[in-house]
């Protein structure tokens, strides 16, 4: 009797040795190390005549692996294609079924959430055919993003200097940073002051009481004459207790990653990039060699925006909750987090592929980057599963004459998930200080009454993190291409990074400002987050892709002509320095030139 064979390819050698372990003799697997075909190179590579047809051609280097997966595909009675369960993934496996014959009879797409025995055995019983809608939403993006590419770049270089380039989503985030760059610039700081007492009551600590208000009124002090004003009029003051407010507060956890959250929460715990988050994250999910296990998948599927959790997990998290903390920190009811409209919900969150897998139990086996992440999602997911905190919140009100001074403190009475996890912020929040035991009508010690000069903030600049938040809020890109562009606006020095923050470059302000005058729609973020619904409802199978990309391609195709025929050049402007030509003792300037920046004469060429 034949022994049926089959064909298993992945995008990666990694999940190959994972994917091994569980699959038996019969089946073959083979990596394509990612995508085999694409638009060429050196040309355009769309017939914008024929409905915007796509010319791809075999990668560079793959003319192997291709002849590889094709002689292994006919000793193969069926062909399972399992790359990456996203747009991406599809597109990989659509190509290489190109390659083999077409999508004929013998040839599966498999999907695998996350990589382990289980998933993959359940996975591998529901093969599907290849996703044309799937295929058309990524085949659209690739198109859209080429035709801009292709089109404006030559515009930039022949407008500002050679080797510029533009992206359709790329030159929308960029715009955030420079659009950031202006408000900082037109800030215009205020003055204001407050007014803190250091206080005593009968038992310690010392501490601290906030002015509120006086007479009733909110506080709005902006000169210090008249901070200095109310110091002194303080001076001898009585100050009593008037009222003492205690109320019960509980805080919910966070729900579980997705990849947008789990890159703003690495640059802020980890200080990684969000480029060096995925590729960690792709190493975790594709599998690691732990101990007496082999090569293990530690995580789902990193590239998500949806927050469901499988009932299986939930299950699992709660009996681990309840082994290591105890009945009381897992909720009477299993937490159910909502994803947001837009969010694709093919995909879990991101979470640990068993919550018994513990980050210290498994550390030989990972390098520390990979232990930190590991720790970082697993943390988070544990604690997304956990009951909320439970605090007591003091508010201390203090009178002294027509003065309203406010003291406030927290005191955790059930840590509930902040025993394994707590959320960092974007910005330094005020610390709130611990309070004694007092009682209404206590009369308390001063020990200092102090100005304290203040200046309205201009809003901060850019991080990773918040420009991958506000990229997400504002609907610019998706969980598989905020890395990217990121990596990209910086490559192409259109933004610089100092302490971790972004900042927009003279370059990148003249090219943005090029952009936005002359292609208003291409750059306008509503525009951009419509054009992401859109490639949604191609992926649903609701629009046609060509008709999505010949109604952004003719306005826009009108609006290059009109650019390259009435536009003069723009030049970024000199940046001047403080150092001294050496030949003629006029000022240095800092120009652009093709290969970036560098040092001239500002009486060059005179």
């Amino acid at each position: 009797m034949k022994i049926m064979k089959s064909l298993l390819i992945v995008e990666s050698p990694a999940k190959v040795r994972t994917l091994s372990k569980f699959l038996g003799k019969g089946f073959i697997i083979k990596a394509s190390i990612g995508h085999v075909k694409d638009l060429p190179k050196k040309e355009l590579g769309v017939d914008v005549d024929n409905k915007f047809t796509p010319t791809y051609v075999t990668i560079e280097g793959k003319e192997k692996v291709l002849r590889e997966l094709k002689k292994e595909a006919k000793k193969a009675d069926k062909v399972f294609l399992g790359p990456d369960p996203d747009r991406e993934g599809e597109a990989i496996a659509w190509h290489i079924a190109e390659e083999l014959g077409g999508n004929s009879d013998t040839v599966f797409r498999v999907e695998f959430n996350e990589i382990t025995e289980k998933a993959v055995t359940e996975a591998m019983k529901k093969p599907r055919k290849i996703n044309k809608s799937l295929f058309d939403a990524q085949q659209a993006r690739r198109v859209l993003d080429r035709l801009v590419g292709y089109k404006l770049s030559p515009l930039l270089w022949r407008k500002v200097r050679r080797g510029l380039s533009a992206g359709r989503v790329q030159s929308v985030a960029l715009r955030l940073v420079v659009d950031r760059e202006r408000e900082i610039e037109a800030f215009e700081p205020v003055e204001y002051w407050s007014v803190n007492a250091g206080l005593e009551g009968k038992t310690p600590p010392l501490f601290k009481a906030k002015l509120f208000r006086i007479d009733g009124q909110k506080i709005n002090i902006h000169h210090e004459t008249d901070a200095a004003g109310i110091v002194k009029d303080l001076d001898n003051r009585l100050f009593t207790v008037t009222k003492i407010e205690k109320k019960k507060r509980r805080r919910s956890p966070a729900p579980p990653f997705i990849t947008s959250t789990l890159q703003q929460e690495a640059s802020r715990k980890l200080r990684h990039t969000a480029n060096k988050t995925m590729r960690i994250a792709q190493q975790l999910y594709e599998g690691l060699e732990l101990d007496g296990e082999g090569s293990v998948g530690l995580i789902t599927y990193m590239r998500t925006d949806s927050v469901r959790v499988a009932s299986e997990a939930r299950q699992e998290a709660g009996k681990f909750i309840t082994k290591e903390f105890g009945k009381d920190h897992v909720p009477a009811k299993s937490p159910v987090y909502k994803s947001k409209k837009s969010a694709q919900d093919a995909h879990e969150a991101i979470r640990p592929t068993s919550v018994f897998k513990t980050p210290d139990s498994i550390r030989a086996g990972l390098s520390q980057e990979q232990y930190q992440l590991y720790k970082l999602i697993w943390n988070r997911f544990l604690a997304s599963q956990m009951s909320p905190a439970i605090f007591d919140q003091t508010s201390i009100d203090i009178e002294a004459g027509k003065y309203l001074f406010r003291a406030t403190g927290t005191v955790i009475k059930f840590q509930g998930f902040m025993a394994v996890y707590t959320e960092s912020a974007d910005e330094a929040a005020e610390e709130e200080g611990i309070l004694p035991v007092l009682s209404e009508g206590d009369a308390l010690k001063t020990i200092e009454v102090l100005p304290k000069q203040h200046f309205t903030q201009p809003p901060p600049r850019y991080t990773e993190a918040t420009l991958v938040r506000d990229m997400e809020a504002k609907g610019i890109g998706r969980p598989s291409t905020y890395a990217t562009i990121l990596s990209r606006i910086q490559e192409r020095k259109y933004t610089e990074k100092t302490e971790g923050r972004f900042s927009a470059t003279e370059l990148g302000v003249v090219v943005t400002d090029l952009l936005v005058g002359r292609f208003p729609e291409l750059m306008d973020v509503g525009f951009t987050a419509k054009m992401e619904d859109n490639l949604d409802k191609i992926e649903e199978g609701v629009s046609d892709w060509v008709k999505v990309v010949k109604d952004f391609y003719t306005p826009f195709d009108r609006e290059l002509n009109e650019a390259l025929e009435s536009m003069g050049r723009v030049k970024p402007k000199d940046i001047p320095t403080e150092e001294k030509c050496e030949k003629c003792g006029q000022p240095m300037v800092i120009k652009w030139g093709r290969h970036g920046r560098f040092m001239a004469c500002s009486g060059f060429p005179e």
